[in-house]
């Protein structure tokens, strides 16, 4: 399996918080996607990651919040 990128792993660790809060700011739902965005270009790792944080949102699991 390969290793996970860099901002693989930084969206993996936001990520991670959100669903530890349960909820997820405008302002850290941006920052996610800019992460995602930065070397323009979106990895299998961070595309895989950004639709389980949708699911995630979309099911309720994370609510978005001001």
């Amino acid at each position: 399996m390969q290793k996970p990128s860099e901002s693989a792993a930084r969206l993996m660790e936001m990520i991670k918080k959100a669903m530890d809060d349960g909820q997820i700011t405008t302002l850290e739902y941006d920052k996610i996607l800019m992460i995602a965005d930065e070397d323009g270009h979106i990895d299998q790792q961070e595309r895989s990651l950004l639709s389980q944080l949708q699911e995630m949102i979309s099911n309720g699991s994370i609510k978005r919040v001001g």
